[in-house]
This record gives C-alpha cells, structure tokens and sequence, in this order.
C-alpha cells in the first residue's frame, strides 16, 4: 500500500504497532496529514487557500510525544525534520538560525527523492557494475586458469554469476576511485546549505574531471561505489532539485520539539532569559506563518509546512507562549500520563517492546530469556512506583528498571555457553525491592 495516501484509522493503526495509547495525539496527527492528500486533490486556486492546521502536544517525558513523530516519518513519504527549539537563539545572537530549519527540510527532501530516483535507475546501475567488475577481474582469472580451451565469453558468463551470487565480495581488487573534496563551511555551527562546494569548484578547473587515486576494495564495495557512480550519471540532478523543493514545500513536516523551553514565564519569576526566549519565538513565528526562505537549492515558502510542536510544560504553560504563536498552532492536544497497565502492554504489545528487546540482544549470546506474567506486572508496577516517588521519566524508566533487574544476566551471558533464564515475580522482587525501599526513603532524607 502506497504510505503516502494511508486514511487517518490506517494512520493510527500504523502508529498503534509501535506507540501504546495517545489516541487523541495519534488521530490529531493522522487527520493532519490525511488533509495534505486530499489538499493535493483539488484545484490549484483552493489548494492556495487552505493551509495546515499545526498541532501542539502537550505531555511529561516519555509518554510518546517524540515517538509518535519519529514514526510518523517512516510512515509517511514525506520530508520531515525533527528540531529541538532550544537549539536556536534569537537573530545577533550566536547560534542556529530559525531559517536552518527549512533548509535541514530541504536537505531531507533532497536526500529522499534521491533515493526514490536511485531505486529506479539501480537495476540498469546495477547490470553495468556488474560488467565492469567482469572485465576488472577476466585477466586475473585467465592467469589463474592458465592453459586452457575457455573462451573469454564463457570466463565472463562465470564471472558473472560469480559475481551475482556473491562468492567474490571477499576478493580485493585496485581500483582508480576519483576524490570527491567535502564541502567547507563558511563558518562553524552553521547549518548545512551555507557552505562552499569545492568538488563543483575544482571539477569545473580539471573540465569535469577530478583528481583519481589508486585504492583497494573488495569485490563488494566495489560493485557498491560503481553503481553509486552509475546511478548519479543517470538521474538528472536539476529534476531532483526541482521535485525536492516541490514535495518540502507542500508536504514538509517539521516537529519543533521541547517549545516549552522557550515559553517565557509570565508569572513574575524572571530569570533575564525571557527576552531571549521571546526572541527565538518571534523568529520562529514568520516560519509558522509562511515566508520565503533561501537556500543553495533555491528559494522555498514555507505557508503549507505542516509543524508540529511539542514540550512537558511542567514550568511554563501553552499560555506562556506568545499570542502570535499560540494561534498558529490551532490543534492543542494533551497526552496522558502511563497507568501500570500502559507499562505491561509497552513491555509486550508493539512490535519494538521492550522485552522483546531484551530477549534478541541476549539471544546473541545464546541466552533464551523468558518472564512470566506476574513478573512483566511487578517490573510494570515497580516503574510505575518509582515514577510516582521520583522523576517521572514516563516509559524510559522501564529502560532503567531492565537494566537493574537484567544486570547479572547481561554481565554474564557467554556466546560459548547456551542456557536458558526464566523470570518469575520472585526474581523481579529480590533483585528490584531493595532498590526501590532505598528510593522510597531518600525522600524522607533532608
């Protein structure tokens, strides 16, 4: 199924595989990026009027505020960044520019229609590595062969399916590799697009052509940098460019995480780094809004980027943000906290569980990890307690809590021995209630 026209309920379910609960998040991103496809369906004239409608989540840590956007990018083909807001500082200031966001979409855009236009052309890429490689290697196998009634046909048919089968990616061969020089940035920290390209520089000098070097490679690698260099000859770079720019600019997704952090405190407890703060949001604001941005692709508007903005605020509020900005970001949707029994299915249900985890990593060293369900319920309550009584770290605490309870067995798995390890609710006792009594009483301790 074609990713890029999944219906909103096709969308969460998609989300559902790897995310436990945050429905109400789920299905405000889902709607949002459904209206980008049915956007795209009408006519040009309507299409100039309706804009995306940006979502701000509100949730502690760890409840899936970042997941939900980190899968949204592998379920979606679409340009799609992700950017922390304290990350920028207001225009004079030394730091990222707010501008570099666009310019990162842009370099994602470029990146991901390229691999689209690889992926068509690598077969025939692929067919012409392969010949190459068959009249790098015929003389070496001639000689090796030595007297014999072979015709060079039949040397290359053999070499061929030699080569297709993947018996000679061990076998290094010398190659002429030409050097590609990497782009210098004018200066340091800034983002990429403000560079100087001394490949296109020099290639122009030598007409085209860079200075070549002798290396060594495997058979492997270089059926991997011929078809590489194939590949870029066949697609036309000014189409990608021009595509690339297309799709950032009417299905660009950029997720302005922790934006809590730069809400100023409206409640009297100034600290001086509210001007700051607002700053960055005013520079923020003509981007949400919908300017033209520069980059080395070419100018990019940015009024149908669909943002997505998320932060804790356990200090500032939504509130806090300034007016402008708040009304940019219409869709205002809250995430729960996890419950004990979110924490049970986050140990088993998604595809990524955590358990599941566990169980491959240890698998490695021949380790056959099983838990009983009593044992997944105390590791689930014990994370939750411990939530409840400290830091709420939502569900990286079940990270923490594995890791405590799964010590000796990490330390100790040999890939020589193979045995298996059965975790009761006992095991999950001995090894986590002393830690968590410890816990409970530091926070009697002045």
């Amino acid at each position: 199924m074609d990713n890029s026209v999944l219906t909103p309920k096709q969308i969460v379910a998609e989300l559902d595989r790897y995310i436990i609960g945050q429905h109400e998040a789920k299905v405000a991103v889902a709607i949002a990026l459904r209206n980008r496809y049915r956007r795209s369906k009408l006519s040009e004239e309507m299409r100039e009027e309706i804009t995306p409608k940006n979502i701000i989540m509100k949730g502690p840590t760890g409840v899936g505020k970042t997941e939900i956007a980190r899968r949204l990018a592998k379920v979606v083909k679409a340009p799609f960044v992700k950017v922390e807001a304290t990350k920028f500082t207001e225009v004079g200031y030394v730091g990222r520019d707010v501008e570099s966001i666009i310019r990162d979409l842009v370099e994602v855009s470029i990146r991901l229609v390229k691999d689209e236009k690889f992926k068509e052309v690598m077969p025939k890429a692929t067919e012409i590595a392969e010949n190459k490689l068959v009249e790098i290697l015929l003389p070496i196998r001639k000689k090796a062969a030595g007297e014999t009634e072979k015709s060079d046909a039949q040397f290359r048919e053999e070499l061929l399916s030699e080569i297709r089968a993947g018996h000679l990616d061990g076998i290094t061969i010398e190659m002429e590799i030409r050097q590609q020089p990497k782009p210098i940035q004018l200066q340091p920290g800034n983002a990429p697009g403000n560079e100087i390209d001394l490949g296109n520089i020099f290639g122009g000098m030598f007409g085209g052509k860079m200075p070549v070097k002798k290396r060594k490679l495997t058979v492997k690698q270089a059926i991997d940098y011929i078809v590489s260099q194939e590949a870029e000859k066949m697609v036309d770079q000014d189409s990608i460019v021009q595509e690339a720019l297309q799709r950032a600019e009417q299905d660009g997704v950029v997720f302005l995480d922790e934006i809590d952090k730069i809400a100023g405190d409206k409640g009297g407890n100034s600290q001086g780094h509210d001007v700051s703060r607002e700053g960055v949001q005013r520079d923020i604001l003509p981007i949400v809004e919908g300017s033209t941005v520069q980059t080395k692709y070419g100018s990019i508007r940015t009024d149908f980027v669909l943002f997505i903005a998320a932060g804790a605020f356990h200090i500032s509020r939504m509130e806090d943000l300034i007016p402008e900005l708040q009304g940019r970001f219409p869709i205002r949707v809250e995430l729960d906290n996890l419950t004990e029994d979110d924490f049970v299915k986050i140990l088993t249900e998604p595809d990524n569980a955590v358990l599941k985890q566990y169980k491959e990593l240890l698998g490695v060293d021949g380790v056959s990890l099983e838990f009983d369900d009593d044992a997944i319920r105390e590791i689930a309550r014990v994370s939750f307690i411990e939530n409840e009584n400290s830091e709420n770290l939502g569900a990286r605490r079940l990270h923490a809590v594995l890791e405590s309870l799964l010590k000796d067995v990490l330390y100790e798995a040999d890939d020589n021995v193979t045995k298996e390890v059965h975790i009761d609710k006992a095991y999950v006792e001995a090894h986590l209630s002393g830690a968590l009594k410890e816990r409970n009483l530091q926070k009697y301790i002045l």
